[in-house]
């Protein structure tokens, strides 16, 4: 197995013995939306908003073991208002010639060398989702994804 691999078996089982039974204890359940590009499953509050772990992300690290991506996906092919477009918001996902999808990605560093810091990448990320769901609540395009 090389480092890479490694880093990726590493990062997955961070993953599923810490980061998704907390959040499926902070009320997220399973998504049943499949992502276009990541594998794994995902995770909601509320069906609108999934939110999902992106192992192979951090294999460009030198410290690879301690970094993943998370992200947030809207899968609906709507108009955003362009308040929620940006880095700050959501960016285009292409899914077919015709079709794309919002998402919004963020680099975790759940590691500091040897200190592990997974309750404050916990909180962040449930933050971050819960700002994300509150901006597209407050939004005009909530009536279009009822």
């Amino acid at each position: 197995m090389n480092l890479k691999e490694a880093n990726e078996v590493f990062r997955r089982a961070i993953i599923k013995a810490y980061f998704e039974p907390q959040l499926l204890n902070m009320d997220y359940h399973k998504s049943n939306v499949k992502h276009p590009n990541i594998p794994e499953d995902g995770l909601t509050t509320e069906d609108i908003l999934h939110l999902y772990f992106d192992v192979s992300t951090g294999n460009d690290y030198p410290d690879g073991d301690e970094w993943f991506s998370i992200e947030y996906l809207l899968p609906y092919n709507v108009k955003l208002p362009d308040r929620l477009k940006g880095p700050d918001y959501f960016t285009t996902l292409a899914v077919s010639e015709a079709k794309h999808y919002w998402r919004h990605r963020e680099l975790l560093r759940f590691k500091y060398g040897k200190s592990k810091k997974l309750a404050e990448s916990l909180e962040y990320i449930d933050k971050k989702y819960k700002e994300l769901s509150k901006a597209i609540h407050d939004s005009p395009v909530i009536n279009q994804l009822k």
